[in-house]
């Protein structure tokens, strides 16, 4: 369950990066910039270091990612003017994490060692 929650927050994570964008003052062009570029690039990186299939099994690479995908997301949602909102995302975030932690589900990869043989 904790791991549906977790992809829930990933979702809603860059959501809140394309509304973030959508809020930011500017012109529209840069604003229409910001809602395609922001949750791209954020699924990007979490694709390369973050998922379960990352491509890149680098546990520092891991640990930013994750800080920054849902850090940023906290941030826009907060600097969008929707406090409230992001604490509520921030909370349930760490309480995820800490559930995730204790059954040992949220760990950085570890890469595999080739077997010898």
């Amino acid at each position: 369950m904790a791991l549906l929650v977790r992809f829930l927050l990933e979702l809603c994570a860059l959501a809140a990066l394309a509304y973030g964008g959508w809020a930011a003052p500017g012109p529209l062009a840069l604003r229409i910039a910001l809602v395609v570029l922001l949750p791209v690039v954020a699924a990007v990186f979490w694709g390369r270091y973050a998922a379960p299939r990352a491509s890149v099994k680098s546990p520092v690479g891991w640990l930013l990612t994750q800080l920054l995908v849902f850090g940023g997301a906290v941030a826009a949602l907060a600097l969008a003017g929707h406090g409230l909102w992001a604490l509520v995302l921030g909370v349930v975030m760490v309480a995820d994490t800490a559930v995730l932690a204790g059954y040992g589900e949220w760990r950085p990869p570890v890469r595999e060692t080739p077997a010898e043989g």
